[in-house]
């Protein structure tokens, strides 16, 4: 049988199951909140064109508003300063938008610290367990942050000193972006820094690092609790902007099972 007629089998038949990591989208979808004088992205909207009415009595339809750095999505290199000269999400190899994944679960830390760090002794600790990073694959970061999603107050986890969410240490961030092999990081949050990354050493290291070295993020996952710590393939669809810094797009992923 052809590859491409047993993977279809395979799924169809559940022994390969395709588990949905992406967050709905609607007015109600947390997005990041920058303090003045920076400006901020808008929540998502529809903007209804016809519904099976005068307008259009056979369809429905709407234009949408929205971020590109909205609900689940996709960070491309041009999206921060240190990459501006690399890929926007359009020019984003195709095959790099199916790849092996791994999940490190630090979710019990997170419930413990919100403001909880990822270390490279702790991606050295998983991988005495599991085995190394995929080469050209996604090293997806489970927190729990997910069950959150559904209030902007609880995901954002602000007081007056700012965000309140885990991340990555500027140690991690400088250790993925120039030795680990992975193409990019995932998160549950709503960025791939930290809560408090505004006040490290450089700013925003996890972007800063990642994307100026031409690597990927992927953010405001879902479902992360449901894959296994290996064996996983992530498929990522952003829309292809044309200089486009990001995207929101549908990110599954396919899991064997026994």
């Amino acid at each position: 049988m052809p590859v491409l007629d047993q993977l279809v089998s395979a799924i169809r038949s559940a022994a390969i199951e395709v588990i949905d990591l992406t967050a709905k989208l609607d007015a109600t979808t947390p997005v990041i909140q920058l303090p003045p004088p920076f400006a901020n992205t808008v929540p998502f909207s529809l903007h209804e064109v016809s519904r099976y009415d005068d307008r259009g009595p056979a369809w429905y339809w709407n234009d949408i508003t929205t971020g590109e750095h909205t609900g689940t999505h996709f960070d491309a290199p041009v999206h921060w300063i240190t990459g501006r000269d690399r890929e926007d999400v359009s020019a984003i190899p195709v095959t790099s938008l199916i790849a092996p994944a791994v999940v490190l679960d630090f979710s019990a830390e997170a419930a413990a610290n919100p403001d909880f760090l990822l270390e490279p002794a702790h991606i050295r600790q998983w991988e005495a367990e599991h085995g190394p990073l995929p080469d050209q694959g996604w090293l997806l970061y489970r927190t729990g942050w997910d069950a959150r999603s559904g209030s902007q107050r609880d995901f954002l986890n602000a007081n007056e000193t700012g965000p309140h969410t885990p991340g990555v240490s500027v140690e991690c961030a400088r250790w993925l972006s120039a030795e680990a092999p992975v193409i990019g990081i995932g998160v549950e949050t709503v960025g791939t820094d930290a809560g408090t990354a505004h006040s490290f050493d450089p700013p925003f290291p996890c972007h800063a690092a990642m994307l100026g070295a031409g690597k990927y993020g992927l953010t405001q996952l879902q479902n992360l609790a449901a894959l296994p710590p290996t064996g996983a393939v992530v498929v990522a669809g952003p829309l292809p902007i044309a200089g486009g810094s990001g995207s929101p797009a549908r990110v599954l992923a396919l899991v064997e099972r026994p």
